[in-house]
C-alpha cells in the first residue's frame, strides 16, 4: 500500500523514544543499538533486548530513524537482529495493534555516522571556539536527516543525487535550510566552492513540494544591503519557503576575521528591521503570514520593541532565537493575570525566610528577565545578574552560552541568604557546561558560598514553579 508522508521535525511517539544524542555513540557498528525495551510491547514480545542491534527493517539497512519510521508505518515489519552475546543474526516479524508503539528505545537518531560539513563558512561558530574545547563541540554536522528529525539547519551542499531522490520520495517535510544569500558570488564567498549545489538541491525540494524553513546569518558588509534585498526577493517569489529567519553574525574572540556586528551598531540594526517591513507587510497581505522573521537580537540591538506574538506565525523558528523574547514577555503577563496567588506565595516564602533570589542570565536577556522580577514585591526581592561571556568573548551574550568559569567568577563570593536561579540551558545532556564543568561542581561551589542553588528552564511559568 502507499505509505503517507513522513512528518517532522520531531520523531512521532509511536517510533519509541530515542536517546538525547543525535548521533549513535557507536556509529561504526551496523544498525541501531537497542537501549531499552518497554514491557509487554511488540518489541518485548519478539524477544528484543537492550544491547541487541536492529540491522535492517523489511530488508532495508537501518541507518537512521527515517528508515525506521518509513518501514514500520504499518502494523507489521520484518526486522533483522544481531545478538552480541553469541554473535548470531536472527530475523523476526514484529507486529502491533493500530496506533500502538513498538516499544524499542534506540541510541540516537542517526546510526551510520553523521554527514559532516563540506563547506568553509566564514561565520562558522565551530571555527571560533577556544582550542581547548572538547572534540564533541567541534563536530560540524550538515546532515539533512537531522534537519528533518531534529530541526537542524543544513546547507544541502553535501547531498548526493541518490539522497535527494530518497528525501523527495519520502517527502521529508519540512526541512530547515541555511540559505544565507542567493547571489552565486556572495554565496561562494560566504560558504565556499560547494555553494551552488545547495541552491540546486533547494530548488528540487521546492519543486517537489517540500516545505522549507530558511535561515540567513547576516554578516555586515557581505550579505546585507543589496545582497540581502536580492535574497528577500528570491524568498518572496517562492511560497514553498514558509519562513525565513535572519540572525545576526555572532563571533568570538578566538578568531581574527570579525571585530564587530549588529550588536555594536544601533543604526545598522534598525536599517535591517526597516528593510524587512515591506516584505513582511506584503507577505501578510498575500500569504496570511509574516514569513520574514528577525532574530530577537536585532530588536535588542536596534533598541526597538519586539513585535507582537501574531507577527511570529506560530513561532516556527522559535529555537533559532525567533520570538523567544516575545514568548517570555507574554508569559510574564499571563502569569500576572492567572497566577497572582502563586506569585504572592513565592514572595511571602522568601520574605519569611529572609532570602532573596538572584536570577543569572546572559547580557542580551537581562532586560527581559527583569520583567519577570517585577512580578514580585517588594522591589529587590528578586533581581537579575547578567553574566558577561569572557570565555568566548566577541559579541557572545546569550544565556545558553554562559560558561561555568564566567558564572562562578562573576557571582559574589558571599551568597548567604540568596537563592541562585541558574538556567539549565547552560548544561548539555551530560550535565556539562561549554567549558567542561559539571552541574555538580557548580552546585558545590555555590553552596560553599552560602547559596541555595536552583535550576530552571528559562520560561516564566517554570521559573515560578521552581521558586514554589
Amino acid at each position: 500500500m502507499d505509505k503517507p508522508m513522513v512528518t517532522g521535525p520531531t520523531v512521532p511517539s509511536y517510533a519509541g523514544t530515542v536517546a538525547p544524542y543525535a548521533l549513535s555513540r557507536e556509529p561504526s557498528s551496523d544498525g541501531a543499538l537497542v537501549l531499552s525495551v518497554a514491557s509487554d510491547s511488540p518489541a518485548y514480545d519478539i524477544g528484543l533486548e537492550p544491547g541487541m542491534r536492529v540491522l535492517s527493517v523489511n530488508g532495508q539497512p537501518l541507518t537512521d530513524m527515517i528508515v525506521w519510521l518509513w518501514e514500520t508505518e504499518d502494523v507489521e515489519a520484518e526486522i533483522e537482529v544481531f545478538d552480541p552475546r553469541d554473535g548470531t543474526v536472527a530475523t523476526a516479524v514484529i507486529e502491533r495493534f493500530p496506533g500502538e508503539e513498538w516499544g524499542a528505545d534506540f541510541d540516537g537518531v542517526v546510526f551510520d555516522g553523521m554527514r559532516t560539513c563540506v563547506n568553509a563558512c566564514i561565520f562558522c561558530f565551530m571555527n571560533m571556539l577556544p582550542k581547548e574545547s572538547r572534540s564533541t563541540l567541534t563536530i560540524r554536522d550538515d546532515d539533512y536527516r537531522l534537519s528533518f528529525l531534529q530541526g537542524n539547519f543544513v546547507t544541502l551542499t553535501n547531498m548526493s543525487d541518490h539522497e535527494v531522490d530518497d528525501a523527495i520520495d519520502k517527502m521529508l517535510s519540512p526541512m530547515n535550510v541555511s540559505l544565507h544569500a542567493i547571489n552565486p558570488d556572495c554565496r561562494r564567498k560566504l560558504i565556499g566552492r560547494n555553494a551552488a549545489r545547495g541552491i540546486e538541491v533547494l530548488e528540487r525540494f521546492l519543486d517537489a513540494g517540500i516545505e522549507i524553513h530558511a535561515q540567513i546569518v547576516l554578516c555586515p558588509g557581505i550579505n546585507d544591503g543589496e545582497e540581502l534585498l536580492a535574497t528577500l526577493d528570491y524568498v518572496e517569489a517562492r511560497p514553498g519557503i514558509t519562513s525565513l529567519a535572519i540572525v545576526p553574525l555572532g563571533f568570538t574572540k578566538h578568531q581574527h576575521r570579525f571585530t564587530a556586528s549588529y550588536s555594536d551598531d544601533v543604526e545598522a540594526s534598525r536599517a535591517v528591521v526597516h528593510m524587512l517591513e515591506p516584505f513582511q507587510e506584503r507577505a501578510r497581505a498575500t500569504r496570511g503570514n509574516t514569513v520574514f522573521q528577525l532574530a530577537d537580537e536585532f530588536y535588542i540591538d536596534a533598541e526597538l520593541p519586539v513585535p507582537p506574538a501574531e507577527a511570529y506565525d506560530g513561532f516556527p523558528q522559535f529555537y533559532d532565537g525567533i520570538g523567544m523574547l516575545r514568548s517570555f514577555l507574554d508569559e510574564v503577563e499571563e502569569l500576572r493575570r492567572s497566577r497572582p496567588e502563586d506569585i504572592a506565595r513565592a514572595g511571602e516564602r522568601l520574605i519569611s525566610a529572609d532570602k532573596r533570589v538572584l536570577i543569572t542570565c546572559g547580557e542580551a536577556a537581562q532586560s527581559t528577565f527583569d520583567e519577570f522580577c517585577r512580578l514580585f514585591t517588594p522591589a529587590g526581592l528578586m533581581s537579575t545578574h547578567a553574566i558577561k561571556n569572557e570565555y568566548f568573548g566577541g559579541n557572545v551574550n546569550v544565556t545558553g552560552l554562559i560558561c561555568a568559569c564566567d558564572l562562578l567568577g562573576q557571582l559574589p563570593r558571599d551568597l548567604s541568604n540568596i537563592e541562585v536561579l541558574i538556567p539549565n540551558v547552560m548544561f548539555n545532556y551530560d550535565g556539562l557546561t561549554l567549558d567542561g564543568q559539571s552541574r555538580e561542581s557548580v552546585t558545590e561551589e555555590l553552596i560553599a558560598r552560602g547559596a541555595i542553588v536552583r535550576y530552571a528552564t528559562p520560561a516564566p511559568n517554570l521559573m515560578l514553579d521552581t521558586l514554589l
